[in-house]
């Protein structure tokens, strides 16, 4: 008992930890941002890096054993892949990394919000009424916030509430696959669709990074720890996370998002919190803490 119980916290542990550098890949982003690259191409390249590492060590199957599951896996490629990182990315463009990071947030409070919906097992209590009105109202102070005090466009907060729906159709979808096939197998299908499914995007948003660009140290660091550590390896062992101690479980590990993302955010790009900023995101953590009681 004693065993299973320090195994159980070692995944919890672990959750922890990829949440840790999921919340730094918003500076990572802002970085090659500033340094010319459109939101698109780092998205692209962040999963092509991704895609080629874990071909390596994925099974040679190539699609899912029915036609429903290969539906799914394009489900997750677009919901975990292609439109959650093009409206995160192009929200870190247009607003503060740290209002992003903690209208992020929200995405275990739609994940709930959405199980009661589609999944009968969830009910809705008044702590999750409140809890949600209380995040809901944060939200809205951080979008306020920024359309008003910093001066910023609505639209950056407004594209991360859409990464936030994403990610969590994204958890309820790998909640009803994760149990049939290997977390491997899952992350590589996620990738493929992801990059595969983003690519008309380009019909609008045309390819300018140039070689010298991506071989500059700066932009080449940051590629590389977006595609290697924060996609090919967190990916893969989020899955297995999900599997251990379930979506609804994992996904309130979100709400540490905000921390490493304000410490990187002051150490690397000197970006500012406002009061109301702060209460807004107070608000937000309060409520989806409530929300999940």
């Amino acid at each position: 008992m004693q065993i299973t119980k320090s195994k159980n916290m070692l995944w919890h542990l672990l959750a922890i930890l990829i949440v840790a550098v999921w919340g730094t890949t918003f500076v990572n982003t802002k970085v090659l941002f500033n340094s010319g690259l459109t939101p698109l191409e780092i998205f692209f390249l962040r999963f092509a890096i991704a895609y080629v590492c874990i071909w390596f060590i994925s099974p040679r199957k190539l699609l899912a054993r029915s036609w429903r599951d290969e539906l799914i896996m394009i489900l997750l490629g677009i919901t975990g892949g292609s439109v959650f990182f093009l409206a995160e990315n192009y929200a870190v463009g247009l607003t503060y990394v740290n209002n992003v990071s903690f209208i992020v947030c929200t995405a275990p409070l739609l994940t709930v919000l959405l199980g009661i919906t589609f999944v009968k097992s969830i009910k809705a209590t008044w702590s999750l009424i409140v809890g949600s009105l209380i995040a809901l109202l944060g939200v809205a102070v951080v979008i306020f916030n920024g359309s008003f005090v910093l001066h910023l466009s609505p639209w950056g907060d407004l594209l991360t509430l859409l990464a936030s729906l994403c990610w969590a159709v994204y958890s309820l979808l790998m909640k009803k696959i994760s149990n049939s096939y290997s977390a491997i197998f899952i992350t590589r299908k996620i990738f493929f669709y992801g990059l595969v499914t983003v690519l008309p995007a380009f019909i609008f948003d045309p390819w300018t990074a140039t070689i010298s660009m991506l071989l500059t140290p700066k932009v080449m660091l940051n590629l590389l720890f977006l595609g290697v550590i924060a996609s090919f390896l967190c990916f893969v062992l989020w899955t297995l996370v999900i599997v251990k101690i379930g979506a609804m479980t994992s996904s309130n590990y979100l709400y540490l998002n905000p921390i490493s993302t304000v410490v990187t955010s002051a150490i690397f790009l000197n970006e500012p919190m406002t009061a109301i900023a702060y209460i807004g995101s107070a608000l937000i953590l309060i409520g989806v803490a409530v929300s999940n009681k």
